[in-house]
């Protein structure tokens, strides 16, 4: 017997009949196709959810980074002389000078916060107030470039900043003149009285965030150090800078630049517990759907089993002939291989199709459930993002591929060891 090369062209002409099954061998034909429409669907499952997830994260970090600070410094408290503890920064033009000669930080802008109520009429909201000067307003991506906005931010030093769920919620627009109240005012003899200011709304943004847009007010920094009783202080320091992802390793610098009583939260420290959760739910879903594409794969071997049961005499032919056993289980190989090559195919195809149009297939699926499918209040972003990534599609490619190839070699090899004698014995 003479050894023929690997995968010959009559090894794949013998394969391609037996996937072309005739009526009287139709089950192995719904098998095949059985085959395919699982592998394919359990791809494109794998394939979508990646790049749903890959969206979501890079959405979800990218409002964090674009409208929060990515270094808040702020100062532990100490005692003053009348026993009160105090957590102001005094000298913060000089601590922000220092912050920005760190190597890596790209802007360092004093703020003064604080949290009162707001009023427009008979409606009010609770909001959360950012006192800060229009140039370092400007260089926050999320509020100066956001997604739509109203308004001119040139005009913030005559009024206030809005977002836009604080807009809606008070049923406010540019030019509206809304009331500031806050608990902590004027000190009198007879106590300290609310202090009830009226600004002019100049601009309405939103950066993308549900929970930013339905709290963030910025103020002017000096009319927020006159409302909030903060006169020559700041309340922290913002810092931005260059590579957000490795914040970590500049830490320390920050630290020793913010001064002895200075402490750091970066935005990790924000969000860490939910990019942790994220983190875990991405690894649970992948071990899911993997095993969604391994189910999807078993179909090849019932498949493939029908189809050995029903080739025996064929194989003792073909053995008889002297057809080796090296290609016989290389025969049956490229039926099941071929059938998981065909459906990673088009599974990739629906799984990208799917991501780059996401936008109006949701748009279809929320118009038929008459809206409200997606609850900005519940997830924090507006839309449900999408993002393909090569290396997502290329781990679902060889998931799928591997475990097509891996369980192929069972039933093909059950084909190959056939004993010809027995394969003809009732013939």
């Amino acid at each position: 017997m003479t050894s023929t090369a690997p995968f010959s062209k009559f090894e794949w002409m013998i394969a391609w009949r037996y996937l072309r099954a005739r009526r009287a061998e139709g089950g192995v034909s719904v098998m095949t196709w059985i085959s395919l429409i699982g592998i394919t669907l359990a791809v494109f499952a794998l394939i979508a959810t990646l790049a749903v997830r890959s969206g979501f994260r890079t959405e979800f970090v990218d409002t964090i980074l674009g409208s929060n600070a990515h270094v808040t410094v702020y100062q532990s408290a100490e005692v003053t002389a009348r026993g009160k503890l105090d957590r102001a920064i005094h000298e913060y033009e000089d601590m922000a000078e220092r912050l920005r000669a760190v190597p890596g930080v790209t802007r360092a802008a004093p703020l003064v916060k604080g949290q009162v109520m707001s009023n427009l009429r008979q409606r009010n909201a609770g909001v959360e107030v950012f006192g800060i000067t229009l140039e370092n307003l400007k260089t926050i991506p999320r509020v100066a470039r956001a997604e739509t906005a109203q308004g001119d931010i040139e005009r913030f030093n005559d009024g206030i900043a809005i977002g836009s769920g604080v807009a809606r919620e008070l049923g406010a627009s540019v030019g509206d003149r809304i009331k500031l109240i806050s608990p902590n005012g004027v000190k009198t003899a007879f106590g300290t009285s609310p202090r009830v200011n009226s600004y002019e709304v100049v601009y309405v943004f939103t950066a993308g965030r549900y929970d930013i847009d339905k709290t963030r007010v910025y103020l002017p920094f000096a009319e927020a150090q006159s409302y909030f009783n903060a006169e020559g202080t700041a309340t922290e320091i913002e810092v931005m800078v260059e590579e957000p992802e490795k914040v970590d390793e500049i830490a320390l610098d920050l630290i020793r630049a913010g001064g002895e009583r200075s402490l750091i939260w970066t935005w990790r420290d924000a969000s860490g517990g939910f990019l942790r959760a994220l983190e875990i739910e991405d690894n649970v879903m992948f071990i899911i759907l993997s095993i969604l594409v391994l189910i999807a794969a078993m179909n090849i071997v019932s498949g493939l089993i029908m189809l050995v049961k029903n080739k025996g005499r064929d194989i003792g032919i073909l053995r008889t002939m002297g057809l080796t056993e090296g290609s016989v289980l290389r025969v049956f190989f490229i039926c099941g291989a071929f059938t998981g090559i065909i459906g990673t195919a088009l599974g990739v195809v629906f799984g990208c199709l799917f991501a780059i149009y996401i936008d109006q297939i949701f748009s279809f699926v929320n118009f038929f459930a008459g809206g409200g499918v997606w609850d900005p209040a519940v997830r924090g972003i507006y839309q449900l993002p999408a993002e393909l990534r090569l290396e997502d599609v290329l781990s679902a490619v060889g998931l799928s591929l591997g475990l097509s190839f891996v369980v192929t070699i069972f039933p093909a090899r059950r084909a190959a060891r056939m004993n010809p004698v027995e394969a003809l014995r009732y013939e």
